[in-house]
Order: C-alpha cells, then sequence, then structure tokens
C-alpha cells in the first residue's frame, strides 16, 4: 500500500484559550480529490495552512512525500508582480505552461497585476497553481468570485489535472462535480468517507445520529454511578477511589461535548407589507456603457413572489440589469415601470458598507442605543447577535478582524433585521458555511415578498429560482422558468457564442513568432533563443500526451447527449491545443535553422 503523499497525524493547535485541533489525522492520497468540509471557525483555512507548511501546529506530526511540491490557493489571494505572467512564474512555472493556463482562465499574461477585480485575482492565483504543475494542490474557497462558467472551467481543469486536491469550499454543485473523498472537521477531529461530497449529508446525518444515541448512553450510564456513588462510596471508600474517578471523567466527557455543542444560527425574515402585485414591468430595455453592449431589447415582467435569479459570466451586466429593474438607472431604450409600496433590502457582494474600523456594534446600531429593531420589534443587541453567532465580547470588535463568513452573517443580520417586501441578494453565498447556506435557503424559501438573488452558486439558484434571466455578455438576455439546469436544458449553448473563457475578450493562440534575422556568419543562439528553444522541445513532446486525453473523454459515446457543453468545451480546448502545437512547430523549426547556421558558420 503507497504512503499518502500528504498527511497529518495527532495534530493539536490551541488559538488562544479555544482548541481548535486535538488529535486530527488526515491522509491525501496521491491523485485523489477530496473536500475538507466544516463550519465557519471549525478551522478549516487553518488546517489547509498547516498542510501548505504555512503554520506549525502545537503536536503532532506532518508528512509529505519525499519531492512532492504543493501549490495553496488562499481564501485572499496576494497577486504581486509587474505582469500576471510574472506573477504566474513566480514559483517556478515554465512560461508556456503559465500563459495556457492564464489563457485558459481568460487572463491575458501581460496584464498588469495592479487594478484586478476579484475574479480576475482568483482566476490568477487558479492559474498559477495549475501551471506550476504540483503534486498536491490546496484550495480555500476557490470558487468566490467565480462566475459559473469559471467555475465550469476549474471544474474541467481539477478533473484533467493529475495533481491530488484538497479543497474548501461552500459549493455543493462544485463539490459533487469533483470529489471523491471527503473529510469532515467537527469537534476538532477529522472524520472520513471515502466517497464524494454526494453521498456527504446522508453519511453525516448517520454520524449526528450514531453520536446522540452514544450521548443518551453516557447520560444513562452517569445517572446509574451517581445512583451507585450516593449508596455506597462512603462505606467502601477504600477500594472505590478508582471508580469514582471514573464518574468524574464520564463528567467531565460529558462537560466537553456540552461545550462542544455548536450553537445554532437563528435568523428570521419577514416582508414589510404586501406591494403591487406588479413589482415591475419591463419593455424592450437596452443600455450600453460606451461600446459594450450589455441589454438589448430585453423584455419581462416580475410579479409579487417571484423569485428571479440572474446569471451569466462576469461583466456581462447582471449588476447593471438590477439597477434598471429597480429604477436605479434609465435605459437607453425601452421602458421599465415600478410597482407600488415597493420597500427594497438590498445585500452586496462588495460588502461595501462595512467600513472596517467600524465595530459590530456599530454596524448593528447605526444611531446608538441597546435595542435593534428587527422587524418592527425591538431586541437587545447582544441578544440579536448571538442568533447569529457573534458573542457580546466581539460586538466591540473591528470588522476587519471577521473572517469572509463572519462578515456575510453580519450583513445579513443588519439586512434581516429591516422589513422589506423586495429582498435584492447579489453573490450573498460567498464565505457561508453549508448549515448557514440551508437555513438562508429555507428562510427565502418561505419569504412572502419579491426576491431578484444574483448567484453563481449553481445548487442555491436550483433551489430557489423560479425564473432565471441569463446574460451572454453580448447583449443578449434570455429568461426561462426555473433555476439553473432549467435554463441551461431549455438554452443549449446559449453561452458558447463566448470565447471558451467568457468572462474576457478570447485570447487565441500565439501566433508563430516572426522568422529571425538573417543569421551571422559566427555566433550563437541568444540566452532567450535558446531558452525558448528548450521550452518549445517540452511543449512539443508533452502536446500528444494531452491531445490524447482530451481524445479519450471525446470518444465517450454518451458524453455529448449527456453534457454538450462539456463536449463542446472539450472540442475546442483539442482544437486550441492542435493550433498551439503546429505554431510551435514552426517556430522550433525557424530556431532550429537558425542554431544550426551558427554552428556551421552559414
Amino acid at each position: 500500500m503507497r504512503a499518502p503523499t500528504l498527511a497529518l497525524k495527532d495534530v493539536r493547535l490551541a488559538d488562544g484559550p479555544l482548541m481548535l485541533f486535538d488529535g486530527v489525522d488526515l491522509a491525501l492520497d496521491a491523485r485523489v480529490r477530496a473536500c475538507l468540509v466544516g463550519r465557519n471557525g471549525a478551522g478549516k483555512s487553518t488546517l489547509l495552512r498547516i498542510l501548505a507548511g504555512q503554520v506549525e501546529p502545537d503536536g503532532g506530526e506532518r508528512n509529505v512525500a519525499t519531492g512532492t511540491r504543493i501549490s495553496f490557493v488562499p481564501q485572499e489571494p496576494q497577486i504581486v508582480g509587474d505582469t500576471l505572467l510574472d506573477y504566474a512564474t513566480a514559483g517556478g512555472a515554465q512560461d508556456y505552461e503559465a500563459q495556457a493556463t492564464l489563457d485558459t482562465f481568460g487572463l491575458d499574461p501581460e496584464k498588469s497585476c495592479e487594478g484586478l477585480s476579484g475574479g480576475e485575482i482568483r482566476r490568477a492565483a487558479l492559474a498559477r497553481a495549475f501551471a506550476e504543475d504540483s503534486d498536491v494542490i490546496l484550495l480555500d474557497e476557490p470558487t468566490n468570485h467565480l462566475d459559473i462558467l469559471a467555475i465550469e472551467t476549474l471544474e474541467e481543469e481539477l478533473k484533467a489535472h493529475k495533481a491530488a486536491a484538497l479543497i474548501v469550499s461552500h459549493d455543493r454543485a462544485f463539490l459533487e462535480r469533483v470529489t471523491k473523498r471527503c473529510f469532515w472537521l467537527e469537534y476538532r477531529l477529522v472524520k472520513r468517507l471515502d466517497a464524494g461530497f454526494a453521498g456527504f449529508e446522508e453519511w453525516a446525518e448517520k454520524i449526528t445520529a450514531q453520536e446522540a444515541e452514544e450521548a443518551r448512553r453516557l447520560d444513562r450510564f452517569i445517572q446509574r454511578e451517581q445512583h451507585w456513588m450516593a449508596r455506597g462510596v462512603t462505606a467502601r471508600r477504600a477500594r472505590n477511589e478508582g471508580r469514582k474517578r471514573r464518574l468524574e471523567s464520564l463528567r467531565q466527557e460529558k462537560f466537553d461535548r456540552l461545550k462542544d455543542t455548536r450553537s445554532e444560527l437563528t435568523m428570521g425574515l419577514s416582508s414589510s407589507g404586501t406591494s403591487g402585485k406588479r413589482v415591475a414591468e419591463v419593455t424592450g430595455i437596452s443600455k450600453a456603457f460606451g461600446d459594450k453592449v450589455l441589454l438589448k431589447n430585453f423584455s419581462t415582467r416580475i410579479i409579487r413572489g417571484d423569485r428571479v435569479a440572474i446569471v451569466g459570466p462576469n461583466g456581462a451586466g447582471k449588476s447593471t440589469l438590477v439597477k434598471l429593474l429597480l429604477g436605479e438607472i434609465q435605459p437607453d431604450e425601452g421602458e421599465v415601470k415600478l410597482g407600488t409600496n415597493l420597500e427594497i433590502n438590498y445585500i452586496d457582494q462588495s460588502r461595501a458598507a462595512l467600513l472596517p474600523e467600524m465595530t459590530l456594534r456599530e454596524v448593528l446600531l447605526p444611531a446608538g442605543g441597546d435595542h435593534v429593531l428587527v422587524r418592527g420589534e425591538p431586541r437587545h443587541v447582544v441578544g440579536y447577535a448571538k442568533d447569529f453567532l457573534f458573542t457580546e465580547s466581539q460586538l466591540r470588535q473591528p470588522v476587519r478582524s471577521l473572517s469572509g463568513g463572519e462578515r456575510n452573517r453580519l450583513l445579513l443580520a443588519r439586512a434581516l433585521a429591516k422589513p422589506a417586501n423586495i429582498m435584492v441578494l447579489d453573490e450573498p453565498t460567498n464565505d457561508l458555511d453549508m448549515d448557514t447556506l440551508d437555513l438562508l435557503e429555507d428562510l427565502l424559501a418561505d419569504y412572502e415578498g419579491t426576491l431578484i438573488l444574483v448567484s453563481h452558486d449553481r445548487d442555491f439558484v436550483d433551489r430557489l429560482a423560479t425564473s432565471t434571466i441569463g446574460l451572454d455578455g453580448t447583449g443578449r438576455a434570455v429568461e426561462t422558468p426555473g433555476g439553473w439546469q432549467d435554463f441551461i436544458a431549455q438554452n443549449p449553448g446559449f453561452f458558447t457564442r463566448l470565447p471558451v473563457a467568457a468572462y474576457a475578450p478570447a485570447r487565441s493562440v500565439p501566433a508563430p513568432a516572426p522568422p529571425p534575422a538573417p543569421a551571422r556568419a559566427v555566433g550563437k543562439l541568444s540566452y532567450k533563443d535558446q531558452r525558448r528553444l528548450s521550452e518549445l522541445e517540452t511543449l512539443i513532446a508533452e502536446a500528444p500526451a494531452r491531445a490524447a486525453a482530451f481524445e479519450a473523454r471525446l470518444a465517450d459515446p454518451g458524453l455529448y447527449s449527456r453534457d454538450p457543453d462539456n463536449f463542446r468545451q472539450i472540442s475546442q480546448n483539442l482544437d486550441a491545443l492542435r493550433a498551439q502545437l503546429a505554431a510551435a512547430e514552426e517556430e522550433w523549426l525557424a530556431l532550429e535553422e537558425q542554431r544550426e547556421a551558427f554552428a556551421t558558420g552559414r
């Protein structure tokens, strides 16, 4: 049996008085794609940093197989360098690999690292990780800030890559598609399921039921021991001190169980009152900014109680469409008629309303005082904060000290206190754990008002949306009843008019370099040309195997009927690889002829 590529044994780590890990065992085998699941604050990101070698545990062992290369993409990557190509090669990746992966994720290798959007930062970090050709890839919330098409690109890259992967993510659809193993971080330990995430929830429910039964048995055993102690310990003190110590140990175990029992998130949501039946009547609207056309002749009708999802690549105009629907901006053409008695609550993905220096108390009570008006009823701020798993001491802390998930919970706490009959949620799932997502879904499903949802989380959209509006970035907008899967089924190929990387201008395969200047009679290739010649030889040698991998996947007779978008994506990747190989061979030939000319003195 082969030793694992990367493993932790009996790892312990405390964060001040809080014990994060107390005997964690985790083994990641070669080529296995696994997820790490757990609630916000359980220590998933810290555990990834221990695996990456960035944090030293207080105890236990970290074992890495000889020669293993590890790439780590944290929740908030720092992109440094003059260009994205400089950044992507800083970890040792070859230029041609870095260019290829940047192209795959829709990024210009020559683009400056300054002023990148959240999606560009994420895609650059992922491109670098894949370019490094590592044996292990550690990904912390890799789908944050990615649109749905970028997530699907990431899925294909993970499936095609030879590296083992450990992924922390809240995106159920993503995890179901890519993982073959699950690790569950709960109560300071890690449990393992040798199956993909699709089987996780049923397995976790069984584990929880077993632990509940064990707790009940422990309670009954303690009661029997207490009864025995009351009747006999005094008379038999000398020979029964061991049993007394056993009881004390059991009581401590019970205390630890109660202490570790996680707090339950409590959220409430209510409509502020009934809006008019018509929320928005949209007729033939168009919108452009300069040469960028976002909408052309789009019409829709939103009525009270609708749950409308808006999907599409980053930059396609999703936020612009929301503003048009709410009357915040005017269309260039067409008309938007708004209904009556509209009270709107907007949760923005940028979290711009949370100033880093504000305390949690100031966020919840901007006008001061001790009570939050929660859907018309006063609640003490401490009690209301506890509903969202914030302690009293945290109310005095600045927003900058919060994790991404905690910031999102704070935004929800503030937003859900305000009655509204229209809820607008722009990427609400970023950084939230799955339990919080489940509760939020339940609340929104029972919400009597109107919901407008912008999200890249396909599972979230499928569970909530009554209709889905897709924007393709060229001005087309199509509305389909149902969620994401319904939209794709009813509009096959809607996004395929875009380049492979839909979220950026298409980058064609680099054209062959122009023929070098006539060789001088004496001399040799420059260092740059020698290096390029070596790179081309490596690319030409590896290309057939990569092409064979694509061809093998296309040979699946059921692939097109099962997943036509995936079939087209693989076909495009294969065509791009063949074009790249032809260009590389032509460039190699020109450089080789020049080298020979120098060698022969021609």
